[in-house]
Order: structure tokens, then C-alpha cells, then sequence
């Protein structure tokens, strides 16, 4: 059994190792110009955010881009508290329409995008989420960036806005490992990952990779799914924007039962990736987390504790530092509550993934598959 252990957490190592190689090798990138010309659509999916709408209206109307360069549009879900009225009262300094969402589809994201795409007047397509914040450069980076590389599709970096609780720097962590994931796969050019609260596109590439044609079904998916598309058939013109200025923040869950659903809803997609590097990702992760947990009936049993203080120690140290390279360049901080939430993440991520094989889960008052 130790041997086997050993194999395991040998392979798990490598295969993280591989993505803090990716995430060394993918370089940052730095705003050289002030002076945008890229026209913008916004795309902003909205459903019962009244609370969230204020925060996100004052940091639109921040951003240090030309007004007549960007337009907004919030697609309604069928809100039932104050977000229309909200919207309609506001006085904002940029363009912006309210359009209710065409549902077609199982996933009520992908329909909301693919109704506002044809009615966006700007080839260049962002999508994010009500309750999100931006950098004032936030799109004088895509910008920039888009004029010196000509992509077509450009992913970006997201975090949360931590307090003090345990509960928030455990979704930290959790995140910046997928955070971290991303970025590494775009180093290694087996790009698999991004963030539809931070994921650029020409509408020129939705129309050509059929938008969400094969995926819509699952409720999930709206950024990864259309990235592997592209990644499939455009993957030269398919980047990641390593910038500062261009990180987009969000607000953790604050408890955890919202947690544990909105991570089995991340997690129900994976078996529908068409990345062979993600399946064997996701394979050798599962593998490395039950191997942890296996680790302490091992222990438990009698077995060497040395070569069990090994083993986790392994995995300990390669997951950190993957999460402290991440977090250090998008948050410029240090996490908390470290060692516990490593302890932690592996009984959360087994039950989360063991989870999303067979159950539903509820998000924004409904429930899926």
C-alpha cells in the first residue's frame, strides 16, 4: 500500500509541478498605451441582484475607458426583487440596455449571453457577473492587450474579496488553485480552464464555434465549454491576459451549503470536457486526494508514520506552492488559515466531486442535474 501511496502522490506532484511550470512560463503582461480604440459589449447576466447592482454600477462607472467606447447589457432572468427598478433609476455614464433573457435552452447563463450578443453593437464581447468589481484598467488591459497579440478570445484573471472568515480563505484557496490551473494550462498550451466572470471573445469566433451548440444542455459551462471549442479549432488566437490591472473581483459565499452547491455545479461539468490534459488532471487530483485521506487510516492502522509524514508533506508543498505563486501575483497578499484549509480541502473536494456524479444542486433559487 505504500508503494502504491508513494505512485500516487509522485504523480500528483508532477502533475501540478507541471502547472506551476505552465504558470512561470505564461508571462505577464504590462498596459503600455492610454489611449484605447477597442470597442466593447458587456454582457452582464442578472438575476435578483439588487443587492449586488449598486457596487457594480459605481465600478462601471469608475473605469478609466471612453464612454462611447463600451456598452452595457443586463439580460434579466426573470428577477423578482428590485434589480429592474434598480437599473431603471440609475443614471450611468455609459450605454447600457435591459434586455429580459430568451430562454431556449437548460442553462439560463448561455441563453442570457447568446440573447445579448446579437443586439451588441461592438464586435468584442466580455461577459462577467452582477456581483463583480473591476479595475479602473480593467479594460484598458484587454485593450492593450488585444492590440499587440490580435486574439479572438482572451481569458482573465478573477478573485474574491475575502473578510476574515475561515469560510472565505477557504474559497480563496480553493480558488486560486483553480486560478493558478488556468494560468498553468495556458503556459503549457493545453489551455482547458477560464472564468465567465472575466472571458473575452469576437463575436465573430461565437457565431464561427456555433456558440454553445452540443453543451447547452448542461446548466454550467457558459466559459469552459466555449473555450475548449476554441481551443479545439482556433487555438492560435485563443490567450490569456496575465495582468494586474486586469484581475476582476467577486464576493465569496457566506455559508456553506451555497458552497458545496456552487462547487458541485463547477464540478458537474468536468465529465463533458472534451480536454484529454483535464481528464487526466482531474483523474490524477481525485486520485492525489483520496490518496491524503487514505494517509490517515493508513495511520490509523498502524502503518510507518514516517513515510506517512512524507507523503503528506509532498502533497502539502506542491499544492502551496502553486496557490502562493497565484495568489501573490493576482492578490499581492498571503493566504490564511493555510494549513487548515489544506487539511480541509481534500475531504471537501472528494465529497464535492463523488457529489456531482450523481446529485442535483440548487443555484439562484433553482434547482439541476
Amino acid at each position: 500500500m505504500i508503494l502504491a501511496f508513494y505512485s500516487i502522490m509522485l504523480l500528483y506532484a508532477a502533475a501540478i509541478g507541471s502547472l506551476i511550470y505552465g504558470f512561470v512560463r505564461l508571462s505577464a503582461f504590462e498596459l503600455y498605451d492610454t489611449n484605447p480604440t477597442t470597442r466593447f459589449s458587456i454582457l452582464i447576466p442578472i438575476r435578483n441582484e439588487a443587492e449586488n447592482l449598486p457596487q457594480l454600477l459605481s465600478s462601471l462607472s469608475a473605469l478609466n475607458y471612453p464612454a462611447t467606447l463600451f456598452e452595457v447589457l443586463f439580460i434579466d432572468d426573470d428577477s423578482s426583487d428590485t434589480s429592474l427598478v434598480l437599473l431603471q433609476n440609475t443614471k450611468m455614464p455609459f450605454d447600457f440596455q435591459v434586455l429580459p433573457n430568451q430562454r431556449k435552452s437548460g442553462s439560463p447563463k448561455k441563453d442570457a449571453i447568446t440573447t445579448g450578443i446579437p443586439i451588441a453593437q461592438n464586435e468584442w464581447i466580455i461577459t462577467t457577473d452582477a456581483d463583480c468589481t473591476f479595475p479602473r484598467e480593467w479594460l484598458l488591459s484587454f485593450d492593450n492587450y488585444i492590440r499587440k497579440h490580435h486574439p479572438e478570445m482572451v481569458a482573465g484573471p478573477v478573485t474574491y474579496d475575502c473578510r476574515y472568515s475561515f469560510s472565505d480563505h477557504f474559497q480563496q484557496l480553493d480558488f486560486m488553485s483553480l486560478q493558478g490551473a488556468t494560468m498553468g494550462s495556458f503556459g503549457l498550451h493545453e489551455a482547458f480552464l477560464c472564468n465567465g466572470a472575466n472571458f473575452a471573445y469576437t463575436q465573430k469566433l461565437f457565431y464561427a464555434l456555433n456558440g454553445f451548440e452540443g453543451n447547452d444542455r448542461i446548466a454550467s459551462g457558459d466559459d469552459v465549454f466555449l473555450l475548449q471549442k476554441a481551443v479545439a479549432s482556433h487555438s492560435e488566437t485563443v490567450h490569456y491576459l496575465k495582468c494586474k490591472a486586469a484581475v476582476v473581483h467577486t464576493m465569496p459565499l457566506q455559508d456553506w451549503k451555497s458552497i458545496f452547491h456552487q462547487r458541485i455545479r463547477w464540478a458537474s461539468k468536468t465529465t463533458s470536457y472534451n480536454s484529454l490534459f483535464e481528464k487526466l488532471l482531474a483523474v490524477v487530483v481525485l486520485a492525489g486526494n483520496l490518496t491524503f485521506l487514505g494517509i490517515f487510516v493508513a495511520a490509523a492502522a498502524g502503518f510507518s508514520i514516517v513515510h506517512l509524514a512524507i507523503l503528506l508533506a509532498l502533497k502539502i508543498a506542491i499544492d502551496w506552492v502553486l496557490i502562493l505563486k497565484t495568489q501573490h501575483f493576482i492578490t499581492g497578499s498571503r493566504p490564511r488559515f493555510l494549513i487548515a484549509s489544506s487539511l480541509f480541502y481534500p475531504v471537501f473536494n472528494t465529497l464535492v466531486g463523488c457529489y456531482s456524479l450523481f446529485g442535483s444542486y440548487q443555484w439562484k433559487g433553482r434547482s439541476f442535474k
